[in-house]
């Protein structure tokens, strides 16, 4: 499915970032305009930044999969 379709579900949500120059950026995914998705992410300590990404510039958008119970502790 073309990551435009997912976008209005994902607002809000914690997701991964498959950009076209092969990089990859995660964070929350706070909306999108202008021809630009606005995502929260962290930097260090308690710091955090909200970048934007021209719409050209992406590939794909997923969501972070949930915990695996046999995977904690």
């Amino acid at each position: 499915m073309p990551w435009q379709q997912k976008l209005s579900n994902l607002i809000g949500q914690p997701v991964g970032i498959s950009l076209t120059n092969g990089q990859g950026v995660s964070g929350i995914l706070c909306g999108a305009s202008g021809g630009q998705i606005f995502v929260v992410e962290y930097l260090y300590q308690s710091q955090f930044a909200l970048k934007h990404y021209d719409e050209q510039m992406i590939q794909d958008i997923n969501p972070f999969p949930p915990c695996a119970p046999h995977t904690i502790g």
